[in-house]
């Protein structure tokens, strides 16, 4: 049995659908300069960090009441925190987001590997988003908390409950992210077992 070959239009529609694929395969590599200029504004927030640093310890060493000192460390403190988790937040982005969306890292020698990234994928990176988003927005609940004695308490009460409304939408947000990505998984295994 002799296999003729395909009809010139039909050798025409393939070659411009593989074209057409090879085009919108290669289109992920758009991402790349987004993942770099976040890793530029990481390391502006690098900066950030470092400049905070330096006004708390301007506020511990500068004179002032003890109170006032440890309440202005406190709020300082958290202002760090949130660098770090914002921070956090865009090296996951950064290195999540081009494993799962542009191309796979080479690290298999890499002592130093994160854990998570062995098992990435875009539903357990929208996780650790999420849960990245609700540490952010907590701290900065906790930041108002404490500044509730330094200002005007309606323009507190108003910031409070759109920092409560925001973190709970977080919190709901993120939960649903979970159910649903449990709700895939079981159905992925239930496919894998037939």
């Amino acid at each position: 049995m002799s296999h003729q070959p395909p009809p010139p239009e039909e050798k025409q529609a393939s070659f411009i659908e593989r074209s057409l694929e090879g085009a919108i395969f290669s289109s992920r590599w758009l991402q790349a300069p987004l993942y770099a200029g976040l890793i530029i504004a990481q390391t502006i927030y690098v900066a950030q960090f470092f400049r905070e640093l330096w006004h708390l310890f301007g506020v511990f060493l500068g004179p002032g009441k003890v109170e006032d000192i440890s309440t202005h460390i406190m709020i300082g403190v958290l202002g760090l925190i949130d660098v770090v988790m914002v921070a956090n937040l865009v090296i996951m982005v950064v290195i999540g987001g081009y494993e799962t969306f542009v191309s796979r890292l080479d690290l298999e020698d890499k002592v130093d590997k994160p854990e998570w990234l062995s098992h990435v994928n875009a539903g357990v990176l929208k996780i650790k988003l999420g849960t990245a988003l609700i540490s952010i927005s907590s701290i900065h609940l906790l930041k108002t908390f404490i500044e509730v004695r330094e200002t005007s308490f309606q323009i507190v009460n108003d910031a409070i409950k759109w920092q409560v409304t925001i973190h709970v939408i977080f919190l709901i947000s993120a939960l649903v992210l979970a159910w649903t990505d449990r709700i895939m998984m079981a159905g992925l295994k239930e496919q894998a077992k037939h």
